[in-house]
């Protein structure tokens, strides 16, 4: 078993390790595969807490609250409804992702790995990075190895762009250990905007800062660097890649192409559409959700706000952008009480931004090239930890029979099934991926999907292959774990 504090203590040494170590170099490419992209830009749509497939895209059994009813006959709290696909269908509250579910592909069959003692900061690093923590070297995120490998769209552009997630609250410094371009070094690394609303300030000097004042710091900045001995401040590839770093983040500021992280620029109708009514940016700092699940509409509309400027990003060139629902312990998917409450309002949440976002990419002719990924670190049950028969540590109390409001949801971490929702680069239309069990345990019961192979099958609509590999350490880091992912070529259109 693992503690947070554990988890913490040793992806840190690892970051450590990274900034110490010789250059990487590509391992093998003469060996790899030539595959030809099917999708030049990704973004990931990040449902950060442990989103529950039967309360969303993968409907069982529902059964309405009655104060008395027994826990184990509750498989959905909400009624299924149909979407623009035949024999498809949603849970209520997502009819307007169910309307665009003609454009994408929806697999049900995503299988967490099994980690033991259950830790939402682990299975994150995992997903984002291919690898289970710990790691003996930094292992790169996700967006960090395709910002390694292929480069920038748009020399302005930062490759990869995280949006929506704090560093300062709950479990900020282990979402740090894999939100990093690891070993890849710092020039790889996410450009990180927490709030959407205000991201033309992270494309300008700070405020109150003349222009002449801000060279001056930065040219004072370098000679620090260049006069310090090499290991002070890393090896010499490390603080190499830094100043690399530093002199894309000013060429992003002289660029046009900075205007794109300027929100008040897009027409009010059309943010009108990602956002809800009575949104107020103004509260957006102090935003958060109750203990009862409700939000202040700041909360909910960063989330729709982030979709928006992920659009604009696309359009001017980013490689890879992840939006994120936002990681806090206990709030927003993070169902651990009150489930129902909550998920009705992550519906509210996702459902229109997410819906927006396909069709604008779609009316831009931009979709065929963006491939749009849907996912979250596991799935929830109501009376299973982690999945059948697995000895885990129970995090949730559930009572025999519901008698309160507040225990009638989704509140137990679950392994075992989760849902993914693909759109755009190359994936098939109108999909479905695999089948999971109508009764509980509502696990996979055909084509199951891990972590490596969508990995794998990621990479492989970005035409890179499962097996490149960078050497460090004097041994291959291949982009999925061991280089053994094998891409899901039935996905593909």
């Amino acid at each position: 078993m693992q503690s947070r504090r554990h988890f913490l203590k040793t992806a840190s040494a690892a970051t450590l390790g990274a900034l110490a170590a010789r250059a990487p170099q590509l391992f093998a490419a003469g060996e790899l595969e030539k595959i030809a992209p099917t999708a030049d830009t990704m973004i990931v749509l990040w449902m950060a807490g442990g989103m529950a497939h039967t309360e969303t895209f993968d409907p069982k059994r529902y059964a309405p609250f009655e104060k008395g009813m027994e826990s184990k006959s509750v498989l959905s709290t909400f009624p299924s409804i149909p979407t623009a696909v035949d024999g498809i269908r949603f849970s209520e509250g997502l009819e307007k992702m169910a309307a665009v579910m003609d454009r994408g592909t929806l697999i049900r069959t995503a299988q967490a790995a099994d980690l033991g003692f259950i830790l939402h900061s682990r299975h994150q690093f995992h997903w984002h990075t291919g690898y289970v923590p710990p790691q003996s070297v930094a292992a790169p995120h996700l967006g960090a190895f395709l910002a390694r490998a292929l480069g920038p769209r748009d020399l302005a552009v930062p490759a990869f762009i995280n949006i929506g997630q704090r560093f300062d609250l709950g479990e900020g410094e282990e979402l740090k250990a894999f939100t990093t371009a690891g070993f890849l070094g710092s020039e790889f690394g996410p450009f990180n905007i927490p709030f959407p609303h205000d991201a033309a300030r992270a494309v300008q000097p700070p405020a109150g800062m003349t222009p002449g004042r801000f060279e001056d710091r930065d040219k004072f900045y370098r000679r620090l660097l260049d006069a310090s001995p090499i290991g002070q401040h890393g090896s010499e590839y490390q603080r190499d890649s830094f100043l690399r770093a530093m002199d894309n983040a000013h060429r992003l500021l002289s660029s046009p192409a900075a205007k794109a992280f300027d929100l008040s620029l897009e027409p009010k109708e059309s943010v009108a559409k990602y956002v809800p009514a009575g949104f107020d940016p103004a509260r957006i700092d102090g935003a958060k959700q109750n203990r009862d699940g409700d939000y202040e509409a700041g909360t909910i509309g960063r989330f729709g706000l982030g979709c928006l400027l992920a659009r604009r990003l696309a359009e001017v060139g980013a490689r890879f952008i992840e939006v994120t629902t936002e990681y806090i312990p206990f709030l927003n998917w993070d169902t651990h009480e009150n489930g129902h409450a909550r998920m009705v309002n992550m519906k509210k949440m996702i459902d229109a931004p997410v819906a927006q976002l396909i069709l604008d990419l779609e009316a831009r002719g931009l979709l065929d090239r963006t491939l749009v990924v849907l996912a979250s670190e596991f799935s929830r049950d109501m009376m299973i930890e982690g999945k059948e028969g697995a000895q885990v540590r129970t995090q949730a109390r559930v009572p025999d029979k519901i008698e309160v409001a507040l225990h009638y949801g989704m509140h137990r971490h679950f392994t075992e099934a989760g849902s993914v929702l693909l759109f755009g680069g190359g994936i098939k239309r109108g999909h479905v991926h695999g089948e999971t069990a109508d009764e509980r345990p509502c696990k996979t019961v055909r084509d199951p999907v891990t972590i490596t192979d969508l990995h794998a099958t990621l990479y492989r609509a970005m035409g890179i292959s499962p097996k490149h590999s960078y050497t460090i350490e004097e041994r291959p880091f291949y982009v999925t774990q061991d280089g053994l992912g094998k891409p899901v070529m039935s996905l593909f259109a």
